[in-house]
């Protein structure tokens, strides 16, 4: 039996593989069968053909940022010409056009916005929620919690996110990852913090009972023992949140992506859509404790994220009807929900709108009849 045979084996049986053994997976080129053992350990955690989407929205609420990510298109500095912040009347529309088209959840983020106090979000999430009770927010990344905690004058981490999860943030996405490893980080953003910060952001959300998901962007010159050392530390935090109780599931998914140089400070090859594939399914051969992760079609396209649903995703991620930070970097692919529905079904799976927790509200059986949830329980 080749290494190969023997790692992709071990993790089929169950067993948990450890670094070394992802670098080995890294270092091969037979993508082909690493997903077909991803598709495997997918369907373990999800044995019926469903793939699943969210009908989300984007909000970019400010694109002024002090972080000055190399590899950020988005962003402009404080004092730019360019910057912004949406007003909240913009927001709420944005939002009620979000639940006309049936959405549930909006992923509100934009940049580190010194100029913003804390008392900001607060108030906007408690006015989002007087208004659209329904609306899961599934907003804001790590380093913009650290923000918030920078301008709050004095509160604790973890009183920052109690107060805010309190206010009305209901999940926190897992931007910002990068590379969890410090020197890849500084050199592509030495503002944004090291790994730990953003992993104690995460942590801490988990402890007081917010679910969250987990990120890795490949593509900026990282070693394969860095993107190894990322699944490890990914995986130790999802076992801590486990053992230690908390009144929340942890990283609900996991996102892999690739880097999009496009007019960007940093100069890079665009990673291959093999690699990214390969990414993918050695993601979900080595993070066992993690049950869905998402296909990145925004920034490899629809036809690759069709692929995707047979290399270990089990989900096509938001329609994403609105998204500026990606799109600002080049990468340009918009999926509505209509075409969501026909690459899912062109994938061999059946398309199924979910929200934020992965629950699933309706399933498309065919193109013009929906099932719900409670049809699908009881078959």
């Amino acid at each position: 039996m080749s290494p190969i045979d023997r790692i992709l084996d071990k993790a089929l049986r169950g067993e948990r593989i450890n670094t070394d053994e992802c670098v080995t997976l890294f270092e091969s080129d037979q993508i082909e069968k690493m997903g077909a053992a991803a598709d495997q350990i997918m369907k373990k955690w999800h044995p019926d053909p469903i793939a699943t989407f969210v009908i989300g929205r984007n909000v970019n609420y400010t694109n002024i940022c002090d972080t000055y990510c190399r590899f950020c298109a988005f962003y402009r500095a404080p004092g730019s010409k360019e910057g912004y912040v949406l007003p909240d009347e913009v927001i709420f529309q944005k939002i009620q056009e979000t639940i006309d088209v049936e959405g549930t959840e909006i992923l509100m983020q934009g940049g580190t916005n010194p100029e913003l106090p804390f008392s900001y979000y607060t108030n906007l999430l408690r006015e989002i929620k007087k208004r659209f009770p329904n609306i899961t927010m599934h907003s804001f990344s790590p380093a913009e919690i650290m923000k918030m905690k920078e301008v709050s004058g004095g509160l604790s981490l973890e009183e920052v996110i109690r107060q805010i999860h309190e206010a009305g943030l209901d999940s926190l996405p897992g931007g910002g990852a990068e590379i969890l490893d410090d020197r890849t980080r500084r050199k592509i953003s030495r503002l944004k913090g090291s790994w730990r910060d953003w992993m104690d952001v995460m942590q801490t959300a988990h402890k007081v009972g917010m679910n969250t998901t987990g990120t890795m962007v490949i593509g900026f010159g990282e070693l394969l023992e860095e993107r190894a050392l990322h699944l490890e530390r990914i995986r130790t935090a999802q076992d801590e949140c486990m053992q230690n109780g908390y009144p929340s599931k942890g990283f609900l998914a996991f996102i892999p992506w690739t880097f999009q140089p496009d007019n960007t400070n940093m100069k890079a090859e665009r990673v291959s859509p093999e690699e990214y594939l390969k990414t993918l399914a050695i993601s979900r051969l080595f993070l066992d404790n993690i049950p869905n992760f998402q296909a990145s079609w925004v920034t490899m396209g629809p036809e690759i994220g069709k692929k995707t649903l047979s290399f270990g995703c089990n989900d096509f991620g938001s329609t994403m009807i609105e998204e500026n930070v990606v799109s600002a970097a080049g990468a340009t692919h918009k999926v509505n929900i209509g075409s969501t529905l026909q690459l899912i079904r062109e994938a061999g799976k059946i398309p199924a709108q979910r929200d934020t927790k992965y629950n699933i509200l309706r399933v498309f059986d065919d193109e013009h009849a929906t099932v719900t949830k409670d049809f699908v329980m009881q078959n």
